[in-house]
């Protein structure tokens, strides 16, 4: 895995690795132990136990508070004990009192919640650039939103790459960057992801590390599956097919900087620095020896909307105007199985339910249709693995797994690309399920 180019690392720390002094110490271990790693990118400290509170959390709390005009000092003051005992376990001399004045004082004069929501990653990355010696460089200076809130690709590439070419080291916080009138913007949770992506895309890294509480992405969730195996390489194209199914330990919006300039992606555990973890890149090496599936992942909560119409196949345009429906009621469909005389529409359930009756006369006044019928409860699981493509019968192997167990598929569903299969079953069945498919000799 470590045969390839690493003169420049951009590495990303979550919040379990920054829960407090013991923890932050592992990860200066980590930065100093390779000098490649000039660009850290942090989170705000997460939970320590697991009962305890992440500080993202008790800011969006606080933030609650203060927006109900009740007394949010209390909630406030939490946060600070919490940075001032990190402060003086590691031995520095940072003044939290000041900093948090300073966002008390800021919160008079905005009421948007990613203000402060941001200041878990921004108190947390100066107190590590202080503890390691790096210069801090806050995001607000280096990445940009559009007014409609999409990334500012140009600008913050460019002036990422600029601001950071003639420092050799520095720490720069997550989750957020700055919008056209100057007010802070942050990413969906888990954003920070996205920020390591986008710093390692300005600085043209050669490597782009992710470091968390895990050994790398499993081939199932640990939840279901008893001791799954660790994905060691996957491609950005199996990691998003994944990921999109819930089974991944990154952003998923993190791929996109670093897949289009080709850096690859290496997640790797905080707390067990020796394991190599997993891999994504654009391909696998060549000489790998891989299972035709790499991994297998699922959701629970949906819907299939079955519209039958004698002679359907023979009305241009029928089944254009049935999702068009669906988008004009912004519920977007997941899968769309069809026949000659039908077809469905799997959709979020709660997203379905919200809009169910409207959507349904809509597709009776519009498209006057024999019969539609309606099923809730389905879970969707992903097969997922380039593998597939040349390997004859995996279809065959994976319904007849599930039908050994005495599972009805609902659903059939394959991508024109071949790299997955996906089945509907019946919540019901949806751990039985996924443990089935995992049963086969095929995954990597």
């Amino acid at each position: 895995m470590n045969n390839f180019k690493r003169d420049l690392i951009v590495a990303k720390f979550g919040g379990t690795s920054l829960a407090d002094s013991s923890q932050i110490k592992k990860v200066a271990e980590i930065i100093k132990s390779d000098s490649a790693r000039r660009y850290v990118v942090a989170s705000a400290p997460g939970k320590r136990f697991k009962d305890d509170v992440k500080i993202t959390d008790m800011l969006y709390k606080c933030h609650k508070n203060f927006l109900n005009g009740e007394d949010f000092s209390g909630e406030l003051e939490k946060i600070s004990l919490r940075y001032e005992d990190i402060v003086k376990e590691l031995g520095i001399d940072f003044d939290i009192t000041t900093e948090i004045e300073t966002i008390k004082s800021t919160l008079k004069t905005t009421k948007a919640p990613d203000y402060l929501a941001s200041r878990g990653e921004y108190l947390n990355s100066k107190i590590i650039a202080k503890f390691l010696g790096f210069e801090f460089v806050d995001a607000s200076e280096i990445i940009f939103f559009n007014e409609n809130g999409t990334l500012d690709e140009n600008k913050t590439f460019s002036t990422a790459n600029e601001r950071l070419k003639n420092i050799p080291y520095a720490v720069i916080p997550g989750f957020y960057g700055i919008l056209p009138d100057a007010n802070i913007k942050t990413f969906s949770r888990g954003g920070s992801d996205v920020t390591g992506s986008i710093i390692a895309r300005s600085v043209k890294a050669d490597l782009y590390e992710n470091w968390t509480d895990v050994s790398g992405m499993l081939s199932a969730d640990p939840r279901i599956v008893k001791n799954p195996k660790v994905i060691t390489y996957i491609t950005y194209t199996e990691l998003r097919e994944l990921s999109y199914m819930g089974a991944s330990v990154l952003h998923e919006d993190a791929v996109f900087p670093v897949r289009k300039a080709g850096i690859p992606i290496n997640i790797r555990n905080t707390n067990s620095p020796q394991d190599e973890g997993t891999l994504i890149s654009s391909s696998v090496p060549k000489n790998l020896i891989r299972r035709p599936i790499t991994g297998i992942a699922g959701r629970k909560g949906f819907s299939s909307i079955r519209v039958e119409k004698s002679m359907m196949n023979g009305q241009t345009g029928f089944g254009a105007k049935l999702l068009y429906i669906f988008a004009k009621n912004d519920v977007p469909f997941e899968h769309c199985p069809t026949g000659i005389d039908t077809i469905s529409v799997i959709v979020n359930s709660e997203l379905f339910d919200s809009k169910r009756e409207e959507i349904l006369r809509e597709i009776k006044n519009e498209l006057d249709p024999d019969f539609i019928t309606i099923e809730k409860n389905l879970a969707a699981i992903a097969v997922v693995g380039e593998g597939m493509i040349n390997s004859k019968g995996i279809a065959a192997k994976i319904f007849e797994a599930v039908a050994k167990a005495g599972i009805n598929i609902r659903m059939i569903d394959q991508g024109s690309d071949e790299l997955n299969i996906i089945i509907g079953v019946d919540e019901s069945d949806y751990e039985l399920t996924i443990n089935s498919l995992y049963e086969l000799p095929l995954i990597s």
